[in-house]
């Protein structure tokens, strides 16, 4: 224990964190009082107790893995009226972030072990990206369903408005329309009567590319990598009737041919791997048309370059890595492409990722039944962890539009506005429902 009290006594410097051993024995870090409203958790003290012997150490040895191991297996257990959320905010908001340089039995050499450990875990050669989309998206069906909006849009929602006045539905309809406005697209009444050709990579459960289709009125060919997904796309595109246009495959992006006015990809680049930065980049330049327009939304580091840590490689997202912006542009630069515009969103992700994690504690009983306790646990400290980054830590999602030629779009960004505004007055996709017998079925 005394290492993590060592490190504990270092950072803790606002609010209170009361620590109870396996023994009994009561650490107190922090002078209490108010903290921050902006931490997002619920003010403390937050209490814990380690139930393992083996809890604190294995935390203090393991950084990036302990801690969640540790609430995971039950051996670190967060007392009401405070969960792991509060527990995780509390810490990061005096630590600015998970494994904080602070924390010295990481050490500058095990450091470079995880460097090597996460470049390794990055190569998605076509059997491991296949497999790494399956460990993360082929989950049951009914999961996702009870944390996502129904469009089951699982990437960050775009809040316009004030965010605690603002529904997860709301926002993930303004991300798609903002989204949308960002690829220029035209209706075939205004681009010589043919429909424009998109493809959609990392397509998920099929809700961009069905929007697009509708308010576009173009034929869309999503791929992905989770048969699930898939399967549950096309049923989507036949209750809408709009199978013949829009098109799921189970593929991966590298082979995909032809040629296509758009392209999108949402919440694929984390999943690309650096390695394989210059093969993405040069076959997407190679698949959009002169005079097309590719817009990628992602995860995103607001300073340089740098790893996975090892839990969530482990547990969530095996191959997976958020990139920085330098590594996004120069390696898109380095195959043809332009920049024409860079977003950075800022905490619209800290605010998607509070809702989804308090959506999860509602259907507790029926998750832990489909899975189990641990199951549940990890997936609550995965979804606080992730919050964090984006809250107190240096994360961001980048919003990149590439393109071919710079006549491809306006002059000036107005036209991004406009068009959103004119999309999200439109509206939604209607609600939909399986038939009950296609449902059960498909479940």
């Amino acid at each position: 224990m005394w290492l993590l009290d060592k490190f504990l006594g270092k950072a803790i410097k606002h609010g209170q964190l009361i620590v109870t051993d396996h023994d009994g024995k009561e650490y107190s870090y922090g002078p209490g009082g108010e903290y921050p409203p902006e931490v997002g958790g619920r003010p403390g003290p937050v209490r814990i107790k380690l139930t393992n012997k083996k809890a604190a150490n294995h935390i203090v040895r393991y950084p990036q893995m302990g801690a969640g191991e540790a609430f995971m297996w039950g051996w670190l257990v967060v007392e009401e009226p405070h969960d792991i959320r509060d527990m995780i905010l509390l810490v990061t908001m005096n630590a600015k972030r998970l494994g904080d340089s602070s924390l010295k039995a990481k050490g500058a050499f095990r450091k470079g072990i995880q460097r090597i450990k996460a470049a390794v875990d990055g190569i998605n050669l076509r059997t491991s990206a296949r497999a790494n989309a399956e460990h993360t998206y082929n989950l049951t069906r009914q999961l996702y369903e009870r944390f996502l909006d129904e469009d089951r849009q699982y990437t960050m929602a775009y809040y316009r408005e004030d965010p605690f006045d603002t529904s997860l539905e709301q926002a993930q309809m303004d991300k798609k329309a903002h989204l949308a406005a960002k690829m220029f697209l035209k209706r075939p009444e205004d681009n010589g009567g043919k429909p424009m050709k998109v493809l959609d990579i990392g397509c998920g459960w099929g809700g961009f590319a069905l929007y697009l289709n509708k308010m576009y009125d173009c034929e869309v060919l999503g791929v992905a990598l989770a048969p699930d997904q898939i399967k549950f796309s096309n049923e989507r595109a036949a209750e809408l009737g709009v199978a013949d246009k829009v098109k799921f495959e189970l593929m991966d992006y590298r082979d995909v041919m032809g040629e296509f006015d758009r392209i999108s990809s949402v919440g694929l680049l984390e999943h690309v791997g650096t390695i394989h930065y210059p093969q993405f980049f040069e076959h997407t330049n190679r698949l959009l048309k002169p005079d097309g327009v590719m817009i990628s939304h992602c995860c995103g580091r607001a300073g340089p370059p740098g790893y996975t840590d090892a839990w969530t490689r482990k547990y969530i997202f095996p191959g997976g890595y958020i990139p920085a912006l330098s590594e996004l542009v120069t390696e898109s630069e380095k195959n043809g492409w332009q920049v024409m515009d860079v977003e950075a969103m800022r905490f619209h992700y800290s605010h998607t990722l509070e809702e989804w994690y308090n959506r999860t504690v509602m259907h507790e009983a029926e998750i832990t039944e489909m899975y189990d306790e641990v199951f549940y646990r990890m997936w609550l400290f995965y979804l606080a962890g992730a919050e964090q980054s984006f809250r107190n830590g240096g994360m961001v999602n980048w919003q990149l539009q590439y393109v071919k030629d710079r006549a491809a779009i306006p002059m000036t960004r107005e036209y991004i506005a406009e068009e959103s505004a004119r999309l999200r007055e439109i509206g939604e996709i209607p609600s939909w429902r399986f038939d009950p017998a296609l449902k059960e079925a498909a479940e």
